[in-house]
């Protein structure tokens, strides 16, 4: 094996933990029996030590393909050559909603369903687990209908396997022929404690899974308002971010993997298989504008139960795990090498302990628009997000590590001072639209200091835009942000002024730098990055508030071009193109959605 491309993965999942498969039949990236669980597969990490299940064709010339089935999140991988055709439809079975302590019968399973279309296709199975991102050991149980693979801790794993396989080097081999019309099924299942035997499917059963997921997919789409331009991938979008969503909790995680790099051979690789609020309370902004509001009311829940409890440093944590924790120790793996030799290999995330006070304002939009769109709060959360922009009143002045979450020496960002503008705006609009009671004058006046003191400090007159941190040189895509949260006009000469800054210096053919490495505070790393895919969008949603329609559909178009064949994002991208960080990335598909439908709807003004 030798380490493909980002782009050439594609996921599946169930909300609760979610498969990278390559497109060549592999799956190279699974942690059971949740996200954040250890690996079981993270041959991505390390081809040689960190394990796979693969089926793959045996014929040299045999070529493969990759689609989702219309509006699902069912995986087809097909293998042809001159004579023969097969293909593999890869699944996770959606159980109904459980909380994190019910014990659910046969945990997670991952459906590998595969047909003969044409010939006689001969192919090849090869699982090979290694658990607790290979650091555990494991036995292997044969029994009726297959394999247990049993390891020295966590959960043991199932796999269902009929036929003459044999066990190599911890793993189980199995070679087989499908005649046009045959299919076999392969599952995958993690087993608890009381779990006996195993999970098996006939074909037939694989075949009414099949129906049954598919039609659980379009069911949820079907919920979908938009109807505009760029359907497709704004359909594809959504399907990726509700994959993201850890169903018990109603947490959204930020990517399904951890330490894949954000330029190869570089130390900047980061676990995300956390909730972040700020990517949280953008992505339900993007399910709201396009009808998806039972996400946000699982998430509302999340938040009320987590705003019970103040951090460390403030009434929020930036992050926390998908069961609402906020300790998320960051520690390495020296003996995995990392992505094509990326190292060290991160777990956990040593940024969770970081002030960062832009999440206020985050936070605070998706409660506004959730009462707005979705359904009134209750209560009892407004009591404790009261007390949150008390205290945002109180430490705003505070300089924090800011959006990008620097590990360098703590700033005052210019975007961390306009959320918390945006909090407070958002609590004193809230509190007038349900008449909760509150601290009324008190947060406008805050309000009203943070603006100014943000267009005097934040606002550079010789470059003709506003920067990265108070009386700085140094340009932040986020400064995009501005606009889209109704800090100043959309026309306003100081935002065109920093938008055309923006394009300039920050953009290399479409494609947005967050900052300049070079100019920037410093973050504490090591070498380079690449451009930031959700930056981007950002600057096609401020073209088209300042009206620049031509150029944002331009823009918006061209960066379609650089989702990989299923229509995924990763975190960044490359100037040759390739993808590049955690994969697939919730921020940069929300950002994709926002996009869309902004610019959709006014080019609808405009009858274009």
């Amino acid at each position: 094996m030798t380490y493909k491309p980002i782009a050439d993965y594609g996921i599946i999942g169930d909300m609760h933990t979610a498969a990278l498969v390559g497109l060549d039949g592999s799956i190279d990236w699974l942690c059971l029996p949740d996200f954040d669980s250890p690996s079981i597969f993270a041959a991505i990490l390390d081809e040689n030590k960190g394990g796979s299940f693969s089926i793959t064709s045996e014929s040299p010339e045999s070529q493969s393909r990759q689609f989702y089935f219309p509006e699902t999140n069912v995986l087809i991988t097909r293998f042809s050559d001159a004579q023969c055709v097969a293909r593999i439809a890869d699944f996770m079975l959606v159980h109904e909603s459980v909380t994190p302590d019910e014990h659910e019968p046969h945990g997670r399973r991952v459906i590998r369903h595969v047909t003969g279309i044409q010939g006689a296709s001969r192919l090849r199975l090869e699982c090979r687990p290694a658990f607790d991102y290979a650091r555990s050991d494991h036995t292997i149980e044969q029994v009726d209908g297959g394999v247990i693979f049993v390891p020295e801790k966590g959960p043991r794993v199932g796999l269902s396997i009929d036929g003459p396989y044999r066990v190599e080097n911890g793993g189980i081999v199995l070679e087989f022929e499908l005649q046009a019309g045959e299919s076999r099924t392969f599952v995958l299942s993690s087993r608890g404690p009381g779990d006996e035997g195993l999970v098996t499917m006939t074909p037939e059963e694989g075949e009414e899974e099949f129906r049954h997921t598919t039609t659980y997919w379009r069911s949820w789409l079907s919920k979908c308002t938009y109807r505009g331009r760029w359907r497709e991938v704004v359909y594809r979008s959504a399907l990726t971010l509700k994959l993201l969503t850890y169903e018990p909790t109603g947490a959204i995680v930020a990517a399904p993997t951890c330490s894949l790099p954000e330029v190869i051979g570089g130390e900047r690789n980061w676990d995300y298989r956390y909730t972040w609020l700020r990517d949280t309370a953008f992505i339900l902004y993007a399910f709201m504008r396009i009808g998806l509001t039972d996400e946000a009311k699982g998430f509302m829940s999340f938040l009320e139960r987590i705003s019970a409890h103040p951090g460390p440093d403030g009434p929020l944590n930036l992050m926390y795990s998908i069961r609402g924790e906020a300790e998320l120790t960051e520690s390495e793996i020296p003996h995995l090498e990392g992505y094509m030799g990326s190292g060290p290999v991160r777990i956990g995330n040593g940024a969770h302990n970081q002030l960062q006070l832009d999440i206020y304002g985050e936070v605070m939009d998706s409660v506004y628009l959730y009462n707005k769109y979705g359904a009134p709060i209750s209560y009892d959360l407004w009591s404790s997000l009261r007390k949150m922009l008390n205290w945002v009143v109180d430490n705003w002045e505070r300089p924090d590590e800011g959006i990008w979450e620097v590990r360098g020496g703590r700033q005052h960002f210019v975007h961390s001072k306009l959320m918390c503008w945006v909090a407070l705006d958002r609590g004193i609009r809230l509190a007038e639209k349900r008449s909760f009671p509150s601290d009324r004058q008190r947060w406008i006046e805050a309000r009203d200091r943070i603006y100014e003191q943000i267009m005097e400090r934040g606002w550079n007159r010789e470059l003709g835009s506003f920067v990265q941190y108070y009386d700085s040189e140094t340009l932040d895509a986020s400064s995009l942000l501005m606009s889209m949260v109704f800090f100043m006009s959309p026309q306003d000469p100081r935002m065109l002024s920093t938008i055309d800054a923006i394009e300039k210096h920050l953009t290399h053919d479409s494609l947005v730098y967050r900052y300049d490495l070079e100019k920037a505070a410093p973050d504490g790393l090591a070498g380079e990055e690449g451009t930031f895919t959700i930056c981007t969008f950002w600057l096609v949603e401020a073209l088209t508030r300042s009206g620049r329609l031509d150029d944002a559909r331009y823009l918006f178009e061209r960066m379609l071009g650089y989702a990989n064949h299923l229509g995924l994002y990763s975190e960044q991208i490359g100037v040759s193109g390739d993808l590049l960080g955690n994969f697939p990335q919730g921020f940069t598909h929300l950002g994709l959605i926002s996009a869309a439908f902004n610019l959709d709807r006014a080019l609808g003004r405009r009858g274009i």
